[in-house]
């Protein structure tokens, strides 16, 4: 009888996972090994509100392996193994000398760290007599799979989703394996020990959100049921769920593109009028743009993707602007709620994240590093590959990137996507009872917002504006 090891990672279902299928349908038991390792990420290390996630991702895990009589068998690395390999090495060498396992099978993540550390794992694996065995299971494609050409990799979105688009469709999904049957440890830790939760219970506005592969599937049905009917619309409008709000179960891995993608088109298959669902498809190709950048250019989530931003004069680090800008008191209506948002609820609408980033990187001229070490701290789908695009394609700095000059006006924007304010005063309630356009603008009448207690803004948006685009075109020259 023969045992094979499931290393999960970030791949946390039982539907469509390639290692898992493959491990059942090879040996007669598996092994279901999750393995913490934050150290062998290095200073990507999972963020406060991306260990609240995981620690419930991984009970709903568990959960869903008890189906089949069986448990999740959890394990700690130590930061320096006793023999001085990683961690993860010794753990799975340890798992392998009790159970007799003769394979190990996983998923692949394309973070710099991570790829280093299991590209040792698996050598160490293969010399010791082991079959091991690795598979794309969060991608439509793996990246060295598309390219121009000239056989170089994609730089710019749009040429890149009309290669990727025709691929899309080649593969289904994969079914839950089953029978699965599962083999056990001596002695697994609990999930509780690996201390993901936070000792302060700040997380209590996080109760929205259902992490695991159940949870993923429930947002994707209300997804379809509704908002992927007005979502080229809906999506822009933060005051109302027009997103499909999937990307922390996507960066989890408890639901894969591909599942989004076939579970969308079957639930219209039959129906006259069916929504354009490519709008939509065509964001989850961002999020794969971002992750073929980061295997390409493994460096972008700490260094310019555009190198003449190198020359770009970022301001002196304002540490009072800062603390302001990360507890929603900049004075600036549209801003503040996108952050209180982000505290509450560990998530805050794409088209606020874009009006943030702008004012902490263009208006007050913080270098992007800033912005984006604090989302991946305070984000619940705080992934390294979109974090880091996201971040650099505001600042103009990254691939693709928005133009040097594309310097978003929040009152402008608040105005046209939130226009009745309903997003600003469900998150800052100092203005909920502000008159007209007043909740965009408080500081266009100084009595109101004296008598609001709301604070001034932190900057004046039309000069700090102008002095961002004197800086840019010095850059330039």
């Amino acid at each position: 009888m023969t045992t094979a090891i499931v290393w999960f990672r970030r791949d946390l279902r039982l539907a469509d996972n390639p290692a898992l299928v493959a491990a059942a349908g090879a040996h007669e038991r598996v092994i279901p090994l999750y393995i913490h390792a934050p150290d062998e990420e290095g200073e990507w290390a999972p963020g406060a509100a991306s260990r609240w996630w995981l620690h419930h991702s991984l009970e709903a895990l568990d959960r869903g392996l008890r189906r089949h009589k069986g448990a999740l068998q959890v394990a700690i690395a130590h930061e320096r193994a006793p023999t001085g390999g990683e961690g993860s090495l010794e753990v799975l060498r340890k798992v392998i000398k009790e159970t007799g396992a003769s394979a190990v099978y996983f998923n692949l993540l394309y973070d710099p760290a991570i790829r280093k550390r299991d590209a040792k794992v698996r050598k160490a694996l293969e010399a010791d007599g082991l079959d091991v065995a690795s598979f794309n299971a969060n991608l439509w494609c793996d990246p060295w799979e598309i390219a121009t050409k000239e056989d170089e990799p994609y730089r710019v979105f749009t040429p890149f989703w009309r290669n990727l688009r025709t691929r899309i469709d080649e593969h289904a999904a994969l079914d839950e394996p089953t029978p699965l049957r599962l083999d056990a440890l001596k002695k697994p830790v609990s999930i509780d020990s690996l201390g993901l939760l936070p000792e302060l219970d700040w997380a209590k506005g996080f109760h929205e959100w259902t992490p695991g592969e159940e949870g993923a599937q429930e947002m994707l049905s209300l997804f379809a049921d509704d908002a992927v009917g007005h979502y080229s619309e809906g999506r822009d409008l933060p005051a109302r769920h027009g997103t499909s709000r999937l990307s922390p179960h996507l960066h989890f891995g408890e639901i894969s593109p591909r599942q989004v993608a076939e579970r969308l088109r079957a639930h219209f298959a039959r129906r006259k009028n069916a929504p354009d669902l490519e709008p939509y498809l065509r964001q989850l190709g961002w999020r794969e743009f971002g992750h073929h950048l980061l295997w390409h250019f493994p460096d972008t989530p700490k260094k310019n993707f555009n190198k003449k931003f190198d020359a770009f004069k970022w301001a002196k680090r304002d540490a009072h602007a800062l603390r302001r800008w990360k507890q929603g008191k900049t004075g600036i209506p549209i801003v503040d709620a996108g952050m209180r948002e982000l505290w509450a609820t560990g998530w805050m609408h794409n088209r606020v994240r874009m009006l943030v980033a702008s004012l902490l990187t263009k208006n007050l001229r913080q270098h992007w590093l800033l912005g984006e070490k604090w989302f991946w701290d305070t984000l619940v789908d705080a992934d390294l590959a979109n974090n880091a695009m996201g971040w650099q394609w505001v600042a103009g700095s990254g691939a693709d990137a928005a133009p040097y000059f594309r310097i978003f006006n929040p009152v402008t924007q608040s105005e046209k996507f939130d226009p009745d304010g309903a997003y600003i005063r469900r998150w800052v309630p100092e203005l909920r009872d502000a008159p007209g356009k007043l909740v965009h603008a408080p500081w266009e009448d100084e009595a109101y917002l004296k008598a609001s207690g709301y604070p001034k803004p932190i900057v004046d948006l039309k000069a700090t504006r102008e002095q961002a685009l004197l800086a840019y075109q010095k850059s330039k020259s």
